[in-house]
């Protein structure tokens, strides 16, 4: 047994079909067709395909005068780097004892880190971070209302198009979270831990962005990038100081990261609906092709699964996986659908970037 592989990764990991043993250290790479739902190869082209998306439209505007984007799509490497090795080997940084074991990818079709990380994963935080950053930036809302209105508008973004993935990911074995792990995984809505919804879908993003933003005028942007990438745990666990005075009163828990999911939504929807006032310049394609695109493919993912979800039994599927929260995925459906029908409300009269 390797320090990569105890007993909780290898329960886990045989629960979603190989073996955390027979793994490569560095890199290992399997044909799309043999992964173990149809849906992941097109999920890895969704989201690694929208990286690079973002990442030619950071440039465009790095060129134009403008560096936030390019320091946001790098500082979201740098935070993936810093905050994902400890998730995935708590041992290595003397965390066991205090975290455990928390969660474990499923193979993909290129994987990183005893097959830990995949690919798509490194590429989802640049994705997601420019996805809810460009939507607000077009709106206007950092320009007229500031950095930190924007960061709120941002995390409200991120938490509605995040979860629609976060929620479905463990029913189709994208990943999978340890059962037995209580102090990191409870308390959950229903497959999804309330800490993972807060901490990571909301709360990283917006002050990665808040961060990001208001570094962007100072120095050479690899040097801001690095600093907000590496500052942005700070944020997380700030925000997570709330709920850890419940100490392991779960229920407590429940409902102080509720509640601070509800001041995300309230704060972040009212942002976002009472802006009027669009950018004076084109929509750029990206935003105009990208959000909408990445919430049709998450549509048609959800509608693959919902006879399995449906048919669940005590929240399990028949084929033994847990579902998340159907009706939480469709309220952020519809909280995606009010930001993009804001997004061209708004910018209805303006010219379409060519």
């Amino acid at each position: 047994m390797t320090t990569a592989c105890g007993l909780d990764a290898e329960a886990v990991t045989r629960g979603l079909g190989f073996d955390c043993h027979d793994v490569s250290p560095v890199v290992s790479v399997r044909p799309p067709w043999d992964l173990a739902h149809p849906t992941m190869p097109l999920l890895e082209i969704l989201v690694i395909g929208g990286a690079v998306f973002a990442l030619l439209h950071a440039v465009r505007r790095h060129r134009a005068g403008d560096s936030a984007n390019l320091v946001l799509w790098w500082a979201s490497l740098v935070y993936l780097f810093v905050i994902e090795p400890p998730l995935y080997f708590p041992e290595w940084f003397g965390l066991d004892e205090i975290y455990g074991f928390i969660f474990a990818h499923n193979q993909f079709t290129v994987q990183f880190m005893w097959d830990r990380l995949p690919l798509y994963i490194v590429a989802f935080y640049p994705m997601i971070s420019q996805l809810a950053y460009e939507v607000v930036r077009s709106l206007g809302i950092f320009r007229r209302r500031g950095p930190l209105a924007g960061a709120v508008a941002v995390a409200f973004v991120c938490q509605v198009f995040y979860e629609v993935f976060d929620h479905l990911g463990p029913q189709l074995r994208w990943w999978a979270w340890n059962p037995g792990n209580h102090v990191v995984n409870q308390p959950a809505m229903a497959s999804v831990p309330l800490q993972s919804a807060l901490l990571f879908a909301s709360v990283s993003l917006g002050a990665m962005t808040y961060l990001a933003v208001r570094l962007a005028g100072n120095g050479r942007w690899p040097v801001r990038a690095v600093v907000a990438g590496a500052l942005t745990p700070l944020a997380m666990v700030i925000a997570g100081v709330p709920s850890s005075l419940a100490g392991t009163n779960t229920t407590a828990q429940a409902w102080v990261l509720g509640a601070e999911l509800v001041l995300v939504w309230l704060a972040g929807a009212w942002i976002i609906v009472s802006s009027r006032q669009p950018l004076d310049e084109p929509l750029p394609v990206f935003t105009r092709i990208y959000p909408a695109c990445y919430l049709v493919v998450m549509a048609a993912f959800w509608i693959t699964a919902l006879p399995s979800y449906l048919s669940a039994e005590n929240g399990i599927t028949a084929d033994g996986t847990p579902v998340g929260s159907g009706l939480y995925a469709l309220a952020c459906f519809a909280g995606a659908g009010l930001v993009l029908a804001t997004l061209h409300r708004v910018r209805r009269e303006a010219p379409a970037a060519a």
